[in-house]
């Protein structure tokens, strides 16, 4: 495999002219992979836990940070807000001087770019400051959801100009009204985390109902559970239900960030698609991070996982690559959606997915796009509101193409995989996927050898 500036002459595809691509090389017949992945820290939990420890009272050191577009973006926006962020070991530990509170800054324009994460993790924070501050995103992040935290935000007594959409002016007050408290949860969870996060800074006891049709919200449980580690109980009294106390006291301290699950997952279907063998250290069935139950996906299509000594996992692909079908509910895995799209190209049978019409509002319509990009690679493949059904390729399917990635980090990420068994693939814009795992194609290389 290789970066190249390369106009793909005779590729297929609807993106024109020069560009940078990355083209991919399917691995030798019979070749099995037998691989140590080291992954990055969770973006997840490194943009959560810098904004605790910006709200903790004094000095925390987070470990295993990951740097990437999106952490940049988390860190600056507390820089701009007064919050001092050192970092150190090539981006690997970010020192957080935390304020005890919210920002520091009287008045200050915070530039979210691309991260959902950022946007709605800071928006809350910024409620707990003092003065007046701008918050604002790229055009796609203008066009994501925002409008439910915007109304909830509204109902804790917080004073905004703008909105639903990006941008806000946000004036601070001191924190949230706090008591009962409703929000949707099913075209993002991320508000809901934000407005936990904020909690201890509320006058009252905040009470949150998260209403949603997902069958689970691991992203609200990890953030609790990283709540927890910084010493605040946020308690579920029932489904979809959270109280966080008023006056609980973040601690600061130093703080091992976990190897991201959701990086994790195209490592391990590496080992599914190549009929191989993967370790990837310090991340398996984790408590904290959702997409890592991804390993039960895997197994139910034919691989043998086991728990690695090291606190990681070590995935065995099937003979062949042989995968069986699956029919899954993928609500609490939206981020690994796209990757069962590619390994349905390779079963033994029609794959579907369901209950996940949330992705259709991130960094691109994620159903649609994977639609359109596997019928690109030559599968059959059925839209649906809430998901798809792709059935496997024909061998046949060996025409050059040139897969689109809409400026989304998880298309080039997974489709790349397919690129590992179907010939003549070639991955447009490669680099979008500095948003969450900047070293992608060289961990990708080193794995395969």
């Amino acid at each position: 495999m290789q970066t190249e500036n390369d106009e793909a002459q005779g590729v297929e595809g609807d993106v024109d002219g020069a560009e940078d691509v990355r083209r991919m090389r399917p691995l030798a017949p019979g070749r099995r992979i037998d691989a140590r992945v080291r992954i990055p820290g969770s973006k997840s939990l490194t943009n959560r836990a810098l904004v605790l420890a910006a709200m903790a009272k004094g000095r925390s050191r987070l470990v295993g940070a990951l740097r990437s577009d999106d952490t940049v973006a988390c860190t600056q926006g507390l820089r701009d807000l007064g919050i001092a962020v050192r970092v150190e070991s090539d981006g690997e530990v970010l020192v957080v001087e935390g304020s005890g509170g919210g920002p520091t800054a009287a008045e200050a324009c915070v530039d979210a770019r691309l991260s959902g994460t950022t946007a709605r993790f800071l928006a809350p924070y910024l409620a707990l400051g003092r003065g007046r501050y701008r918050l604002d995103a790229a055009a796609r992040m203008r066009e994501r959801p925002m409008g439910a935290l915007w109304q909830a935000l509204r109902d804790q007594g917080v004073r905004i100009d703008g909105g639903p959409a990006l941008p806000w002016t946000v004036y601070g007050a001191g924190g949230l009204a706090g008591g009962a408290l409703r929000i949707g949860g099913d075209d993002t969870t991320q508000p809901a985390s934000g407005l936990l996060m904020a909690g201890p800074f509320a006058r009252r006891d905040l009470e949150l109902t998260v209403d949603s049709r997902r069958a689970a919200l691991p992203h609200v449980a990890m953030t609790a559970g990283l709540m927890a580690r910084f010493g605040v109980a946020c308690e579920s009294p029932g489904e979809g239900r959270f109280r966080v106390p008023a006056g609980a006291v973040y601690r600061p301290g130093t703080y091992e960030i976990e190897p991201d699950a959701s990086a994790a997952a195209y490592f391990w279907a590496l080992a599914a698609l190549s009929g191989g063998r993967v370790h990837t250290p310090g991340i398996g069935r984790s408590r904290l991070q959702g997409d890592a139950a991804f390993l039960e996906v895997l197994e139910e299509m034919g691989c043998r996982v086991e728990a690695a000594s090291d606190g990681g996992a070590v995935v065995q692909g099937p003979d062949g690559g042989r995968l069986r079908a699956v029919r899954r509910d993928m609500s609490a895995m939206g981020d690994q959606v796209l990757t069962l799209g590619v390994l349905g190209l390779f079963a033994d049978g029609p794959c579907e997915v369901h209950n996940v019409s949330h992705i259709r509002l991130q960094e691109s319509d994620r159903v649609a796009a994977a639609v359109t990009e596997l019928r690109r690679l030559g599968a059959c493949c059925e839209e649906r509101p809430d998901g798809f059904a792709v059935w496997p390729l024909s061998p046949e399917a060996v025409a050059p193409v040139r897969v689109r990635t809409y400026g989304d980090h998880r298309l080039a990420m997974s489709f790349a995989l397919a690129g590992l068994r179907r010939p003549g693939v070639v991955i447009a814009d490669p680099g979008c996927v500095s948003k969450t795992f900047p070293s992608f194609f060289q961990v990708l290389d080193g794995a395969v050898g």
